[in-house]
């Protein structure tokens, strides 16, 4: 049980420092999550991945809540912990993934909305999951994470012009089918999701890795623009029989980190798409 504890605490506390903010913080809802797990044990929990991310979450949610209530203490508590705490090395790279910028963002959402969205748009968490954790239903946890989404996005200043131009070279690369272009343009470890509705139009429910998703874009988007989706640059797809597809895009340092396929209808009213001139 320890080591398949151990082999999630990174993860785990990916996770916990994206909703705290602190290191500290995040290191102190992981060695919780070790406590409840050392109670409870693993006989019976079928996906233990799962379990121990709902905890940290939950865990993590009642400490914003506590942060809320009573702010001044929340920097107060120390607990023990078994595990060797986040050195300044570690702390300088949890920092780095997240941004300081993103942290002052999150700091601004209500906790529900802060969990909705890291769990789910980070960590690939569905709503069925999310939703036990902050006591609402899927849909209402899906519209925590669109209004977070929505805050985000639009705090963070993003039509940067140099993340439009990788979106535009890139629109251009699939269209020609230029496979090198293609590559330069996606992050070795890129990941693109797609929901159900997007698979049921011929879309896989995730591609991992630049070579497999330049490959699945080489020769594709011919119906595509480019859009300012929740005020970041991405795709639209407008078909003429109806459907509609949104592409999120991440781009970092010039490259394209993660790509989110939408063709849910309900999913796609929660978004603000402005269409661009291609």
């Amino acid at each position: 049980m320890i080591e398949r504890f151990e082999a999630n605490r990174s993860r785990l506390r990916a996770v916990a420092y994206r909703m705290l903010g602190s290191a500290a913080e995040a290191e102190d809802a992981v060695q919780e999550a070790w406590l409840r797990l050392n109670r409870t044990g693993d006989a019976g929990i079928d996906n233990l991945d799962a379990w121990l991310t709902t905890v940290v979450g939950r865990v993590c949610l009642d400490m914003l809540r506590a942060r809320s209530t009573r702010r001044e203490d929340a920097y107060d508590i120390e607990q023990p912990t078994e595990a060797e705490p986040a050195g300044p090395e570690e702390e300088t790279l949890l920092a780095d993934s997240v941004g300081v910028a993103l942290l002052v963002v999150l700091e601004a959402l209500t906790p529900a909305e802060r969990l909705a969205f890291v769990l789910h748009d980070t960590f690939g968490v569905s709503f069925e999951e999310i939703a036990p954790i902050v006591g609402r239903s899927p849909a209402a946890a899906r519209q925590l994470a669109s209004r977070a989404r929505r805050r985000v996005r639009q705090q963070q200043h993003a039509d940067r012009p140099a993340d439009r131009r990788v979106v535009d070279a890139f629109l251009a690369a699939s269209r020609a089918g230029d496979f090198t272009i293609l590559l330069s343009l996606l992050d070795p470890d890129v990941r693109m999701r797609a929901d159900e509705a997007a698979q049921r139009m011929g879309g896989s429910a995730e591609l991992a890795g630049s070579t497999v998703v330049a490959q699945f874009f080489s020769g594709r988007a011919q119906g595509a623009r480019p859009a300012l989706i929740d005020g970041l640059p991405g795709l639209w797809v407008a078909a003429p029989d109806g459907r509609r597809i949104a592409v999120l895009l991440a781009v970092v340092d010039g490259r394209i980190t993660a790509m989110d396929a939408i063709a849910d209808p309900d999913t796609l009213r929660d978004l603000e798409v402005v269409p661009l001139d291609s």
